[in-house]
C-alpha cells in the first residue's frame, strides 16, 4: 500500500468530514449560545453541507498539488447518478398526493388491527413503509416514513423516544430494501455482476431482513407502549383533497423515476414534468421539499468525491479479511463510509466466494442505521426530522446509541438464521 500525496491528503479530509459529521450537535449548541456569529456556526451544523464542503475542499488541494485539470477531470470521472436520484426520489415522494395516498393505506391497515390506533400507525411506519423500500427504492421510503411521522409522532414525544424511533428507522430502511436487487444502493451496486436477482434477495436475504424489521418495530413499540397511547389519533389523513386523477399522475411518475434509476437523463426529464405539473397545479401541492432534497443531493455528491480516493485503503482492509470478519468488518466500515462504496470494491475483486459475497452484502446493510452517512437515505430522513429534535441536531452519539440495539438484531438474523 504506497498511496500517492493526493490519496493521503483525501484521506485525512476525509477523516477531518468524518470528525466535522460528529460535531454538527457542537456547532448548532454555538449558534444558540453564541448569537453574534449564528449564520456561520447555523452553516457548519448543517449535516447534509459536510461533505460537499470537504470535498470541494478536496478538490481545491486536488489542484494546487497537482493542477486545476486534474481536479476537474477527478470531478468528470465520478458517477454522480446516486444523489440525482436520491434528489428526484424524495421530492416526488415528499408531494402532498403521494403523500395522501400513502397515508390513506396506512390510515386503512390502522383501521383495521383492533389494537391502540396510534401503536399500529407507528408499528406500521416502521416496519411495513421501510418494507415497502424494497419497491419503490429506500429513499422514497426513508421521506414517506419520516413525514409521516415527523407531526404525529416525532414532535409530539420525549427525546429518548425520538432517538429510538430514529435508531428503527434508519436500521429497518437499510435492511428493509433487501428484498428485491434494485431498492438498496450497496445491493444494487453488486446485482447484475453477482447474479443477485428478486429469487435470490428473497430466498438468502430479504426474509430475514423483513424478520428483523418486524422484531425491532415491535419491541421499540412495545417499549413505548405508555408514552406511545398517551397520544392522541386522528382518523381523518392529514393529505386530502387531491383528485384520483392527479395521485395517478404522481404515482406514474414516481413509478417512473424508479424504473429509470440507472439512466439520470430519463428520470431527471420525469422530474422536471414533474415540476412542471406541481407548478401548474399549485392547489394540489404544500411546500416541495426541495431544499432538503438538494441539501441531501450535496451531501450525497459530496461523498461520492471524497469516497472515490479511499480505495487505497479499503479495498485491502476489505479483502484482508475471511468471511466472519468481512461481515462485522462492513458493519463496522459502513458507520464512517456509504455502505454502497464497500459492496462497490468489493465487487471489483474477482474469484470471491458466495459466502464472502453474502457476508459482505449483509454486512453492508447491518451497519447502515448507525450513522447519518452509513446509507444514502439516511440523510433525506434526518434532513425531514432534525427539527423535532433539541436545538434542530440530531446528536450523532444518541443515533449511534439508538441504533445499536436494533443492529444487534439484524445481525442476529443474518447470522444465524439458515443461508
Amino acid at each position: 500500500m504506497n498511496p500517492t500525496t493526493v490519496q493521503l491528503a483525501a484521506a485525512i479530509i476525509f477523516a477531518l468530514a468524518l470528525i466535522h459529521t460528529f460535531s454538527t450537535k457542537f456547532f448548532e449548541h454555538l449558534a444558540h449560545t453564541r448569537p453574534t456569529h449564528a449564520g456561520i456556526w447555523h452553516l457548519l451544523a448543517e449535516v447534509e453541507i459536510v461533505f460537499g464542503f470537504w470535498a470541494m475542499v478536496l478538490m481545491v488541494v486536488v489542484s494546487l498539488l497537482e493542477n486545476s485539470h486534474e481536479a476537474v477531470s477527478y470531478l468528470d470521472s465520478r458517477n454522480f447518478t446516486e444523489p440525482m436520484f436520491v434528489f428526484s426520489i424524495m421530492v416526488i415522494a415528499g408531494s402532498r398526493p403521494i403523500l395522501q395516498m400513502a397515508s390513506q393505506l396506512v390510515q386503512g391497515f390502522v383501521g383495521l388491527v383492533p389494537a391502540n390506533k396510534t401503536m399500529v400507525f407507528y408499528w406500521t411506519a416502521l416496519a411495513l413503509v421501510p418494507l415497502l423500500g424494497s419497491f419503490i427504492t429506500e429513499p422514497a421510503a426513508m421521506t414517506l416514513a419520516a413525514l409521516l411521522m415527523r407531526d404525529t409522532i416525532f414532535g409530539k414525544v420525549s427525546s429518548r423516544l425520538r432517538y429510538a424511533s430514529l435508531g428503527v428507522l434508519f436500521v429497518n430502511v437499510s435492511i428493509g430494501g433487501t428484498l428485491t436487487p434494485y431498492a438498496a444502493p450497496p445491493i444494487l451496486m453488486v446485482a447484475a455482476k453477482w447474479n443477485y436477482d428478486i429469487v435470490y434477495m428473497l430466498t438468502h436475504i430479504g426474509w430475514k431482513a423483513a424478520i428483523a424489521v418486524l422484531i425491532n418495530a415491535t419491541a421499540v413499540a412495545l417499549i413505548f407502549s405508555k408514552e406511545l397511547k398517551g397520544l392522541s389519533y386522528s382518523k381523518e389523513s392529514p393529505y386530502s383533497g387531491v383528485p384520483l386523477a392527479m395521485v395517478a399522475v404522481h404515482i406514474l411518475l414516481l413509478a417512473g423515476v424508479v424504473v429509470f434509476a440507472h439512466h439520470p437523463a430519463v428520470f431527471s426529464a420525469l422530474f422536471l414534468l414533474f415540476m412542471g405539473i406541481a407548478t401548474a397545479y399549485p392547489q394540489h401541492q404544500d411546500r416541495l421539499i426541495l431544499r432538503e432534497g438538494l441539501l441531501v443531493g450535496f451531501f450525497l455528491g459530496g461523498l461520492v468525491v471524497l469516497g472515490g480516493m479511499q480505495q487505497w485503503w479499503l479495498q485491502p482492509a476489505l479483502m484482508a479479511m475471511d468471511e466472519t470478519q468481512v461481515y462485522f468488518g462492513a458493519t463496522a466500515l459502513t458507520a464512517i463510509t456509504d455502505n454502497a462504496a464497500l459492496t462497490y470494491l468489493g465487487s471489483l475483486v474477482e474469484g470471491l466466494s458466495e459466502p464472502f459475497k453474502y457476508a459482505l452484502v449483509t454486512g453492508a446493510v447491518t451497519g447502515g442505521g448507525l450513522t447519518i452517512i452509513a446509507n444514502a437515505p439516511n440523510p433525506a430522513g434526518a434532513s425531514i426530522l432534525k427539527g423535532t429534535f433539541d436545538e434542530g441536531a440530531i446528536n450523532p452519539l444518541g443515533l449511534l446509541s439508538a441504533a445499536l440495539l436494533p443492529t444487534l438484531v439484524a445481525i442476529m438474523c443474518f447470522r444465524l438464521l439458515p443461508h
